[in-house]
């Protein structure tokens, strides 16, 4: 077996592209996750995963039922009037008996431990958004590039969700 600490892991970097309530809470578990094991972490919000940093937005997104494979139900039933409903709230009620904090909440927690969280210029620009539509704990709005070059050096991991 090979030595974990040979090529330890520095720092994690999250890419989060969907604002499906399961891949924005893979993504804050893993970026929370990361700091409790004292790595850096950041997440790059890009596309529709601004919409878990929009103000008027984080508090209304949905577990994705059409074409969800994870779901095991046929698309069609996915489709009906309600099941997107139905599907969040199951979810919500399981995570709060867990204790996992709700979106709002958990980015405040993220950012008091040292998460750093990010806005992709271009899908800030592409959304027509400004930095008022955005949260509060926001570190700021970077370009792809500004992004990578935070990523620079030995041990950095980036994982798109």
């Amino acid at each position: 077996m090979e030595d974990k600490n040979k090529y330890p892991i520095k720092k994690m970097l999250f890419i989060c592209a969907k604002a499906t309530l399961e891949s924005v809470y893979a993504s804050f578990i893993m970026a929370n996750g990361a700091r409790m094991e004292g790595i850096e972490s950041e997440i790059f919000f890009t596309f529709f995963g601004l919409e878990a940093i929009q103000k008027s937005k984080l508090d209304h997104l949905h577990v994705a039922t059409v074409g969800n494979p994870g779901m095991h139900m046929p698309t069609m039933i996915g489709g009906l009037p309600g099941m997107e409903a139905l599907a969040t709230s199951m979810m919500k009620t399981k995570m709060e008996k867990l204790d996992i904090p709700p979106i709002g909440e958990f980015l405040e927690i993220m950012s008091a431990s040292g998460v750093k969280l990010w806005a992709c210029k271009l899908a800030v620009e592409m959304f027509d958004l400004t930095e008022k539509d955005l949260i509060d704990e926001l570190d700021g709005i970077l370009t792809i590039g500004d992004f990578y070059e935070r990523g620079a050096g030995e041990g950095t991991q980036i994982v798109f969700i």
